[in-house]
């Protein structure tokens, strides 16, 4: 194959292209080379980097064999958002043996079948103090507590509902400000990391003293008791660190549903699809047409643009190589909306998904990671993510309510980022259900 270079010079540095162009990083890389190129070279951190999309990129990206996924993210970041030691640190069989106790306790569809009703009672109070007057919550802040609620009373955790908010807010922020080290919201993060990797490792300490006792199967009792390859039990700062990352990210889908305000809002025929089919049905949850207008939200609003591996050794896509020791980026965004992957990539049509039952088969669909849950680092709370935030859309769709347009611009430069408002959310005088 003719081989071609496409890497900046030595003195070039494109990691800070994240901070000035943040989600349109992958734009400007791609500018580099042919429209159609599934690699192209990249300066990330003062080492030569191989930037990769589409169905090629992800098999490169997840190939255990080439590359390594430890120590590839920025300390920094690792630490504020997954904590330290958490499986996201992990390969090979260690991170397999952890990612077990993962798959059992959020992928296996008996766990998504449990949180279901869970979704349905917190997004039906929602709705009803929404239109009641008595709630001016934004789209993003009832779900941050409903999601919060939800996953919390679902994962076995004590509490009031008032104590669950109180830490379903700690660990929205922790994911608000992870991406801005430059930002007091990221030493805020770094703070709220702290608390609640100490209240964590308290209700493991509760649970293996006797003083709690959740039910087998939950997330709270399998971490407890969650032993390592060598039959000894985590650390339980380790524990509560895993613990968190179990209900961190289904609180971290309220920054999807602040997308689904908007795209409701500029989408009124689906909204008024959606609200029928919740109608029919009786339920906000499960709708075949709210969980495919989920999965395009998902889509075309990642969470974060890309990610990074280490090259294990040389690699080579698309006439593009690098050495071992390299970083291999995974463009998260250019990859759900590949041009050569996806029909129409850049318009949102929510029609793709619908009858599509095995997201997971989609090559170049990765906005919660991509290969296998239960051998790569897929995320395994993506089942629990698409029906939390399915359950959102419809209870968005209601006809009593209406999406305010205003701040539902999308600062693309801010990691992560979402619609400036989070989407304001009122009751519609004009209409009732029938």
């Amino acid at each position: 194959m003719l081989m071609r270079s496409t890497a900046p010079s030595p003195l070039h540095e494109d990691s800070i292209g994240l901070l000035t162009r943040g989600y349109r990083l992958g734009e400007h890389l791609w500018r580099r080379t042919r429209p159609d190129a599934r690699a192209v070279g990249m300066r990330l951190l003062a080492r030569d980097a191989l930037f990769v999309r589409g169905a090629e990129g992800v098999a490169l990206f997840y190939d255990g064999e080439r590359t390594a996924r430890h120590g590839a993210m920025p300390a920094l970041v690792q630490e504020t958002l997954f904590g330290h030691g958490s499986v996201h640190s992990l390969d090979s069989s260690a991170h397999r043996h952890r990612k077990a106790t993962f798959i059992d306790v959020a992928y296996e569809d008996e766990q998504v079948e449990r949180l279901t009703p869970h979704f349905e009672r917190e997004w039906r109070a929602e709705v009803d103090a929404w239109t009641s007057g008595i709630s001016t919550r934004t789209a993003y802040d009832a779900a941050v507590l409903a999601f919060g609620r939800a996953v919390m009373r679902w994962a076995g955790l004590p509490g009031t509902a008032k104590a669950k908010n109180r830490w379903s807010r700690r660990l929205a922020q922790i994911v608000d400000g992870f991406g801005a080290p430059y930002s007091p919201s990221f030493v805020s993060a770094i703070l709220n990391r702290r608390w609640s990797d100490g209240h964590a490792e308290n209700l493991i300490a509760a649970v293996r003293l006797g003083e709690l006792q959740p039910a087998e199967g939950t997330a709270l009792y399998e971490w407890a008791w969650h032993r390592d390859e060598a039959g000894v039990l985590l650390a339980p700062r380790t524990a509560g660190i895993e613990l968190q990352n179990v209900i961190r990210p289904m609180i971290a889908v309220a920054r999807f549903v602040a997308y689904a305000a908007k795209q409701l809002h500029e989408h009124p025929e689906w909204r008024a699809r959606i609200a029928t089919e919740a109608d029919q049905r009786g339920s906000l949850t499960g709708g075949p047409l709210a969980t495919a207008f989920a999965q395009e939200i998902r889509r075309t609003s990642p969470f974060v643009p890309m990610l990074p591996a280490w090259a294990t050794q040389d690699v080579e896509l698309d006439g593009e190589r690098v050495p071992a020791g390299s970083r291999v980026v995974l463009d998260i965004l250019g990859t759900n909306t590949d041009a050569e992957s996806w029909d129409r990539p850049g318009d949102f049509v929510p029609d793709r998904f619908v009858g599509v039952d095995d997201y997971e088969a989609i090559a170049a669909f990765v906005p919660h990671g991509g290969a296998d849950p239960r051998t790569g680092h897929r995320c395994p709370g993506e089942k629990l993510a698409i029906a939390g935030l399915a359950a959102a859309v419809s209870a968005l769709s209601d006809r009593r309510l209406e999406v305010l347009d205003e701040g539902l611009e999308v600062n693309l430069r801010r990691l992560p980022t979402m619609p400036a408002s989070g989407g304001k959310v009122r009751s519609c005088p004009f209409h009732r259900k029938p």
